[in-house]
């Protein structure tokens, strides 16, 4: 990138104001270095939360150090292993806390690229409230997947869209950039899922309260380190939570019929419809918890 794309992109950034990249980390000890190094590279004026669940393997400790070399870089050490979830809660509020306008989450194992990050803020400066990295439509793709972790994700996407009524190609992925005041309009005292199952919780909360969701194209590639956190317990809640969700919402669709009305959106709805279509972004060209600063 050349130094006049550089300092147009910045300038495209400071519109956005404070940016917060929240990385939850399990035992990501290998990998949270280089990806912390990269998003520094990737995006300088972004900042980087590591929301660690106490991690056996050392995780917090490295990023500790790294907290110490660079003031961008900030911990969170948790208690314990709580989940995709409650670990990405608990960083949106210390951010929003700390006065970060912009709330990226990413992945720690580098399946997520850093240098894509300014793709999905791009999208916020053009007007989006949620911009999400999508690997399922025109521009995304994954690299070195198995065929039964595509048919799995490309299924929860499916049957959620069907299930939900959200029209959005990737519905579980986990690599998205909110702005703050979409985050405080999607009621995330009540939010209680985990797992696949948040990130689905999280963009039909968006969706259904009126937010502008744009997609934009990724590549995903798979970890090159460590083991992956997915399980069969994270496949089955996301199962029966979406079920459970889209049983409910068609038997709020015949109670709306019958009276005459519409569901009532959650709080937050900006009175837009909830089912528009979901524009999908074209790469630009160019308990307790001890926040460490």
């Amino acid at each position: 990138m050349s130094h006049d794309e550089r300092a147009a992109e910045e300038h495209v950034h400071a519109g956005l104001g404070k940016i917060l990249v929240i990385i939850p980390t399990y035992n990501e000890a290998e990998n949270i270095g280089p990806v912390v190094e990269r998003i520094r590279a990737a995006v300088p004026e972004a900042h980087v939360l590591v929301a660690d669940d106490n991690s056996p393997d050392g995780t917090g400790e490295v990023a500790d150090r790294l907290a110490a070399a660079d003031g961008a870089v900030h911990v969170l050490h948790r208690e314990g292993k709580e989940g995709l979830g409650a670990a990405y809660l608990a960083g949106f509020r210390w951010g929003i806390e700390g006065g970060y306008d912009v709330l990226v989450e990413m992945d720690a194992d580098g399946s997520h690229q850093p240098e894509e990050l300014p793709r999905l803020l791009h999208a916020l400066a053009s007007g989006a409230d949620l911009a999400l990295g999508s690997r399922w439509v025109p521009g995304g793709r994954i690299v070195n997947w198995p065929k039964s972790r595509e048919l799995l994700s490309r299924g929860g996407s499916t049957y959620s869209r069907v299930m939900l009524g959200v029209p959005l190609r990737d519905v579980t992925g986990g690599y998205r950039a909110f702005r703050k005041e979409t985050l405080l309009g999607l009621g995330m005292d009540d939010v209680a899922s985990q797992g696949y199952c948040f990130q689905v919780d999280l963009a039909w909360r968006a969706v259904r309260a009126g937010f502008k969701v744009v997609e934009v194209p990724i590549t995903f590639v798979e970890r090159a380190a460590g083991d992956s956190k997915m399980s069969r317990s994270i496949v089955a809640e996301a199962l029966w939570r979406v079920t459970s969700w889209g049983v409910q919402r068609r038997v709020e669709a015949v109670r709306a019929a019958r009276g005459g009305g519409a569901p009532i959106a959650p709080a937050g709805a900006r009175g837009e419809a909830a089912d528009a279509p979901v524009a999908a972004e074209e790469p630009p060209e160019a308990p307790r918890q001890r926040p460490r600063a």
